[in-house]
């Protein structure tokens, strides 16, 4: 029978488990509370939050499958965060936590139902933010659909001057045959 305080651990762990959409794995051997502390204000700016937890806990916490697909993983110190929809920010707050700290090491991260090594969790960290991929995505979409308004437009100006040409020379030539 678990003591009030472990299920107490393990209530809270299933509550964060609910709401994050996804989860990084790390090992924080060497890290002091204040350097955990820096690495919680980071992670907080997008919403993410870092817990350290007991690996026991948190395969009873998780569900029978994550818990199998993660096993690897949770051994030794673990600290985990807690993300929401946006993996990219809190891989890039790792990554630049890791380089500035060089003890921080991340071991995996689970993105979107399926689990990701720690080289994967790196390229993610060097992609820009979601918003700007959006935006990048968008303009990509959007350029093919100008040039093609240029072009139409093109068209009808180069038409506008022909015209205007045309009657320039028939005014001409109406002048020129009443004088």
């Amino acid at each position: 029978m678990p003591t009030a305080k472990k299920q107490a651990a393990v209530d809270g762990l299933k509550s964060q488990l609910e709401r994050a959409h996804n989860l990084f794995f790390t090992d924080f051997a060497g890290l002091t509370v204040a350097d955990i502390t820096k690495l919680r204000g980071e992670l907080r700016k997008d919403g993410s939050s870092y817990s350290v937890v007991k690996n026991t806990l948190f395969s009873i916490a998780a569900s029978e499958e994550l818990a199998k697909q993660l096993e690897q993983f949770l051994a030794g110190p673990t600290g985990i965060v807690f993300a929401g929809a946006d993996p990219v920010a809190p891989a890039k707050a790792l990554k630049q936590f890791a380089d500035e700290a060089k003890k921080l090491e991340i071991k995996a991260a689970y993105i979107d139902g399926k689990v990701v090594a720690a080289s994967q969790v790196l390229a993610l960290a060097a992609l820009p933010p979601k918003d700007q991929l959006i935006a990048q995505m968008i303009g990509s979409l959007a350029s093919p659909m100008r040039g093609l308004v240029t072009v139409l437009a093109g068209n009808q100006s180069g038409l506008v001057r022909a015209l205007e040409r045309i009657r320039e020379q028939k005014e001409a030539a109406v002048s020129t045959a009443h004088a």
